[in-house]
Parts: C-alpha cells; structure tokens; sequence
C-alpha cells in the first residue's frame, strides 16, 4: 500500500510545489508556504490563462473565464469611482447564488476592499443589522433580499442585480484590473458566523487565509491524485474537464472559498445552483453537466442518495466527493459510496470554522474508512492542540476544547475587540468552542459543541453519538439530540426524530434501537416525531435552540 505520509514528504520538500518556510504572521512566527500568491487579486490575474473556458454555469447564464476577468475590471472601476471604494472600504453583498454575486466579490477584493457576505437567508431587521455593522460604501443585491428591508432603514447606496447591476458591468469595458498595492494580512473579507445564539459575529479574513486555503485544497487534491495512481485504485483517469457543483451559499466558506476561489485558480467550470436545495435537480444537473466534484453539507448528501431518481441517472462523472459543516453517520458514507462508485477513493470529512478560514483537517480515502468518526489530521501550516479549562495542552486521548493555530486563522471579528480578545488566546491560537480529541497518530476527533454536551449526572453525552445511532434506523432520516434540565441528573439527553417518507416509527422502538448499540445513560428519555425536517442555518447545522423553544426555522430559505 502506498503511504500517504511519504507522498505528503514529497511535495512539502525544499524546492517542491508546496515547500514550507517560516515567516511572521500578524506578529507571530508561523509555518507558510513559500510559493503562493501574495493577494486575491493575483490569483485573479492569473486565471486569464484560462482563456474562453467555462467559469460560471448559473441558470441560463454561461461565462468564460475572459468575459469574467473583464466584467470584473468593470465593476471594480464602477465602485471606485461611483461609490468611492478604495483599500479597507466595506462592500455589502447581500442574494442567492449568481454570477453578479462572483463578479461583485472579485471586484471588491481586487480593489484591496472588503467583501461582506450577508447571510441570504436573514429577514430585513438581519440584513440591516449586517449593513450598519459591516458600514460598507454600497449594498449589492438580488431583488428577493432586499425587498425584505424596511423601507428606509437604510442610509447606504443599494444596487439590484436584476436591474442595476448590468450598468457596473458595462462602466468600463475595457478597464484593466486594479493597481492598489494590497498587504498579504490586509482584511479580504468579512463573513458572519451562525449566528445561532446571539447576533452573529462579523469575522474577518484576510487576503493570506484565503489564499491559503486555494493551496491546501491544491495540496490535498494532489496528494489524492498521487495516493490512488501508486496504489492503482480509483477509475481509470478521465478526460473530462474538471467541473464542481455548488449549491452551498456564497456567504458561506465553502461556497465562496471554494465555489468561487479555489475553483477559479484550478480553472474549473463551476455550476451554481440558487434557491432551495432540490436533490433531483442535483441528479440532473450531475448528469447533464458531467459534474466531477461536488461539496454538500448538512442533509444535501443523505436527500441525494435517497432520491428516487437516483438509480436512473448517470452518475459517472463525479469522481470527487467531500463533506463538511456537520458530521456523516458511517451508514450515510457507505451508502454514498454505493451511489458514486467512481468518487469512492475520494470521499472525504473537513473540519473549520468561518474564523479558520473554512479549513483546519480533511481525511478521505481508506484513511475515513478505517476512522468514519475522525475528521482527519492537521493540514500543512495548521497547528492542533486539545486544551482543558484552564488552557493548558492535554495528551492524545484526552478530550478538551479544539485550538487551531495558523496563517488561516482569522484577523479579528469585526468591531469587536472584546469577542476577538475571547477567541483569539496568546500566540494567535484560536478557540474553537467545539470539544474533541486527538488519538496517538494526530486523528482529530470532533465530539460536540462545547454548549451542546449533555452532562447526565456526571457523564459526559456527546450528542453526535446518539444522532448517530438513531439514523443508523431504517426509518429514520434525520435526527437531533439536546440536553434537557433534570431534578437528579441535572440534564438527560432528548431526542426528536425525523422519519423517513411513509414511515412511522414508535418512539420505545428507538430508544430501544439506541439502547441495543450505546450505553443506557446515553439513551434520550424521550424521542419526538417530527413531521417536518429538522430547522437548519446556511451551513447544514441544526438549530438545537429553535428546537428547545418548539419554534421553527428562523432563517428564510429561498
């Protein structure tokens, strides 16, 4: 068997593609890599290399790679001079996935700006609270979300795509790309987190993390295409053009970092899909496309597998698959497995949050498959460590909070300097809030949320877990496990349960399914039916709060 340690040796090397060196970063000495771009904006320039091939594929709307670059220039000019943008300046976008959202964020960045992804699906009073957060120069938007805004709440400058956007386009066809020189730890972007407890926080970005984040997916994706050549596994090689399926938000790091960043600097055709996830459209628009590599979250996956249709497209093209924003049942792997036969050398888990820039480990292959709880090893420039209350490191085995440290690593959240003191301890290692450990061989394991374990009479319940076992039950599609306050125990785990269509499971059915395969402290007391799916953000996670209250889904899903 070929060694994925001697393969990743090989190209970290001196003189190799992905050699490492030592520099500072935000005044701390850290591990980079020596060969990158320097800004957002020279990976942009770069991709004129790529000529007139397919960029964007968004409903009717087809763009090439030139007819990008130059839509860019034009708006980026568009902005400078009609709304004043500049370096550090804010520009606020705010729509479902679309080209007009693409151009507009390669504008803001190649000016030396700040995009800000608002989250689509926030209601007026969010998206009023991102803009006068975020205090951008202009708002650029789809009709849908700002005909949720108040009228006059807002004191900025507003842009409709559908009909304004077309004129930035168009301001200066034949302008060339920005000069502005921009500094590597200059912010880029800002994206709000989750915003599940408490107003969402703005974190920023910087033009280093992004473009770290397009080298590590390069890394990755070679050394993947190196481990299945030496050992002969995976289909034969393909001569399609490399094409990604995106149907994850624009204001989320996966969509945009690698939707919009890291597919443009691989030169792949990308394929959006706005709107409420259809998982036949998916099936269709694979087939259709000859998609090669796609990125769901949350359900999207286990929807796809168990669509109808499944089994009368023609899925062969997909050769890469990988998953991030929640955690996988080994159930649900080994299903997708079956469905995509061709991507199953490289079915894959990540593991980041918004303030690492989206990434921090990835694991795929025979490695997830001899680990399906792991959430793989630290990337290159990515540092780990398990910490207990008081901060200080625990061995392997032992579980603490997840501290990530590395030039991914966010800037500070935006305005707050008293969240961002919180978050960001000394040495610029950045508490992630989630509770886990690492086994002897660096394997990161995730358990929960630090707010959502259940702590039952001094054992600790890791909600996944139980998740877990209840979809292992046939007629179980979703799940979620929380904490509920106990006069004994102090809290005893609670389910609620999802069937799967023209099922009906009893509720003692499950907890004695649970029962048969964890311990009986870990088995919920009560397991509700729900009829509807499991109320979720843009990032595939379940709202445990909205669930405690009984309520529904806050966001607006379109």
């Amino acid at each position: 068997m070929a060694d994925l340690r001697e393969i990743e040796a090989r190209l970290l090397a001196p003189g190799a593609p992905f050699e490492l060196t030592t520099e500072s970063v935000l005044g701390e000495r850290m591990e980079v890599f020596r060969q990158r771009p320097r800004s957002l904006r020279e990976l942009l320039a770069a991709s004129a290399a790529h000529g007139d091939a397919e960029f964007i594929v968004c409903g009717d709307r087809r763009i090439g790679y030139a007819e990008h670059l130059r839509r860019v220039a034009s708006v980026a000019r568009a902005l400078e001079e009609r709304f004043g943008v500049g370096p550090g300046d804010r520009v606020a976008i705010c729509g479902a996935n679309c080209a007009e959202w693409i151009i507009s964020f390669w504008a803001t960045v190649s000016l030396g700006a700040v995009a800000v992804g608002l989250n689509g699906w926030w209601s007026g009073e969010e998206i009023v609270y991102g803009v006068e957060h975020s205090d951008p120069r202009v708002l650029l938007g789809d009709r849908r979300r700002l005909q949720r805004i108040p009228p006059g709440a807002l004191r900025v400058p507003v842009v409709e795509f559908e009909s304004g956007f077309g004129e930035l386009e168009e301001f200066a066809p034949d302008a060339p790309l920005p000069e502005h020189p921009i500094e590597e730890d200059a912010a880029a972007t800002i994206l709000y987190t989750s915003g599940t407890t408490g107003r969402p926080k703005g974190a920023v970005n910087t033009h280093r993390g992004v473009v770290g984040f397009t080298r590590l997916s390069m890394f990755h994706g070679l050394r993947m295409m190196m481990l299945a050549a030496e050992e002969g596994a995976g289909p034969p090689p393909s001569q399609e053009r490399p094409c990604m399926l995106v149907n994850t938000p624009l204001f989320h790091v996966s969509g945009l970092y690698s939707g919009a960043v890291t597919a443009l600097a691989s030169g792949l055709k990308t394929v959006w899909m706005p709107g409420r996830f259809d998982p036949g459209r998916v099936l269709e628009i694979i087939e259709r496309e000859r998609v090669t590599s796609w990125g769901p979250m949350g359900t999207m996956l286990y929807r796809v597998v168990h669509h109808p249709d499944v089994g009368r497209r023609d899925l062969s093209s997909l050769r890469q698959l990988g998953s991030g924003g929640a955690p996988l049942s080994p159930e649900l792997q080994e299903l997708a497995r079956k469905v995509f036969p061709n991507a199953r050398a490289s079915l894959g888990l990540g593991y980041g949050l918004t303030e690492s820039t989206g990434m921090a480990t990835v694991i795929h292959g025979r490695d997830l498959e001899e680990r399906p709880s792991s959430v793989g090893r630290a990337l290159p420039t990515v540092q780990l460590e398990i910490r207990d209350e008081r901060g200080r490191a625990l061995p392997p085995g032992a579980e603490g909070e997840i501290h990530i440290r590395g030039p991914l690593v966010m800037r500070e959240y935006w305005r707050d300097p008293d969240a961002t003191a919180e978050a960001l301890r000394p040495g610029r290692w950045l508490r992630t809030g989630d509770i886990g450990h690492l086994d002897e061989d660096g394997y990161l394991f995730v358990n929960s949320r630090a707010r959502d374990l259940i702590l039952r009479g001094g054992e600790n319940i890791y909600p996944a877990e139980v998740e877990h076992a209840l979809e292992a039950h046939p007629e179980v599609a979703e799940a979620a496990v929380f904490g509920v306050d106990h006069p004994e125990y102090g809290q005893v785990p609670h389910a609620v349960a999802v069937p799967v269509p023209g099922a009906a499971p009893e509720p003692e059915e499950l907890r004695r399914f649970v029962g048969s395969r964890l311990a009986a402290f870990k088995v919920p007391v009560r397991v509700e039916i729900r009829r509807t799916p499991l109320p979720r953000n843009a990032a595939g996670k379940v709202l445990k709060d909205v669930l405690r209250a009984g309520g529904e889904n806050p966001f607006v899903e379109e």
